[in-house]
This record gives structure tokens, sequence and C-alpha cells, in this order.
């Protein structure tokens, strides 16, 4: 049988009919994006019926859904927006109308664990970003990640991409993980590690803003020039005499004065 391509073609680009499930950060703003790239977004389901009408609520015409049951949706391409934990139990769970596409957005969760879903078709849509609901994203500049075992269903996926974002990939699962393990280098770590530096500045009753054009600065000519290059401090040094200096100032708390001998020792060693 024939795989027929859905939707209208307006100027070219193919507009979708669109399910989302889930209401958590990538729901909240991979919606609207889809909306205002005229794609309709037909139901947004959330198992708090309160959290899917505030989705819904910025949406032109959609619907606040709380069971799984999809049978009867006019949507095409169903979009998985949940934690990794629970994209197998809800892709078992669902039930979809004949010919549907099921995609989760999850960087960690390989293709296959929708394998058993009642979808037609499945792949992946991922958003190499960090999400938080209320801050402003420009979905134009956030990398999309895609995969899909039918040839038909990429293209798809890749129309449906290439409407909302300036940057797509196709990339297996496995190389899927090591970007995730790296995006989790480059963000939740480099992240928490100005957490520590806003304790460590709050804990002597100094402001944290004097450090904020430092690391504008940092981020700024690592992306620049390459972090390798753009390294500074102590440990790029090999300035052992204030590496121990710093290590006995952090004995206030054992954890942050092995982390911070561990990473200077690594930025030595490399």
């Amino acid at each position: 049988m024939a795989f027929s391509f859905w939707g209208n073609c307006v100027n070219s680009v193919m507009k979708f009919k669109i399910a989302i499930i889930g209401t958590g950060n990538v729901a909240w703003h991979l919606a609207p994006a889809l909306e205002n790239a005229g794609h309709v977004i037909t139901e947004v389901y959330g198992r708090d019926l309160d959290r899917a009408s505030k989705i819904t609520a910025r949406l032109y015409a959609s619907e606040p859904k709380i069971d799984l049951d999809f049978s009867e949706s006019q949507a095409q391409i169903f979009i998985l927006a949940i934690k990794d934990e629970a994209i197998s139990e809800l892709a078992d769970a669902i039930i979809l109308p004949e010919e549907s596409i099921l995609v989760h957005t999850s960087g960690a969760q390989p293709l296959d664990v929708l394998g058993y879903s009642s979808a037609s078709y499945i792949g992946i849509f991922y958003p190499l970003q960090s999400f938080t609901t209320g801050q402003k994203m420009d979905f134009s500049e956030v990398p999309l990640l895609l995969e899909a075992e039918d040839q038909a269903v990429l293209q798809k996926l890749q129309k449906l991409a290439k409407s909302i974002s300036n940057q797509t990939y196709i990339v297996r699962s496995k190389d899927r993980k090591a970007i995730h393990v790296a995006a989790v280098f480059a963000s939740n770590f480099s992240n928490h590690m100005i957490r520590i530096s806003e304790e460590i500045m709050r804990r002597q009753g100094l402001d944290f803003d004097m450090m904020k054009p430092l690391i504008i600065e940092t981020i700024s000519k690592s992306l620049q020039i390459g972090a390798k290059k753009a390294q500074t401090g102590p440990a790029i040094r090999e300035d052992y005499e204030t590496l121990e200096d710093h290590f006995r100032f952090l004995n206030f708390n054992p954890e942050l004065a092995e982390i911070y001998r561990l990473i200077s020792q690594d930025i030595i060693d490399s």
C-alpha cells in the first residue's frame, strides 16, 4: 500500500494536524511554535486537565484531553513530550488511529522504545535545547534531531522540523545518546557550576552579579575560538600553590573541595 502524504501544501509547505502528549516544558514551547508555523494542534493530553488547559489556552483551537484514546483524533502526528521513564508506558497505552505517526522528544531514549505502540509509524523529534516554562524561546534556533526507519515518515518529520527550525539533523539513536551525554556536560553541568559559584558568593555575603560579565565572556569566547583554547585559570597554568589554597578554602564543604580537585586535575591532564 502506498504511503500518502497528509495535509495541504501552501507555498510548498506541508501543514500537519498534530496532537501533543504531555504538559511539561517541551510541550509548553513546542505546541505554540508548531501552531505559529501553520500546523493545527488538535489536542493536548495531560494527566492533569488544568495543566493541559493552560497549554491549550495559548493555542487557537486545541482541546485538552485526559484519556489516551485518540482513535477518533484528526491528528496525523502524535508527539510524546513527556519524561523519559514514562515514554514506554504511554506509548503502549495510547490508542491511535490508522496511519498515525508516533514520535518522542527524548535525547536519551532509543527509537525502539516506541516499538510496541499501536502507531503505524514511529520516529524521533528531539529538540536539542534546555526548556523552562514561561521563558521566551526562539524555536528557529533550536536544533531538531530526527530519526525514523521509514523514509517517507522521515521526510515528513524533516518538513515538520524545517517549518519551525533552521537547524535539522538526521541522527541515529546511538549517536543521539552521545549528543545527549555531551549536552549534559555542556548545559546541565555548566549550569550546576554556576549554581556552586552562586553559593560560594552568597556564603561570603558577596553580590553574584559581579560574576555575570565573566560568565558571559567565558561562554562567548569558548564558542568563538573553542573551549580548549579559551581555557584559563590556575589549573591550565599548573599553579599548584593557588590550587592548594583554593582546595583548603573549600574545606567547609568536602564535596565541593573534591569537585574542585577532580575538575582541576582533568584540566591539567587534558
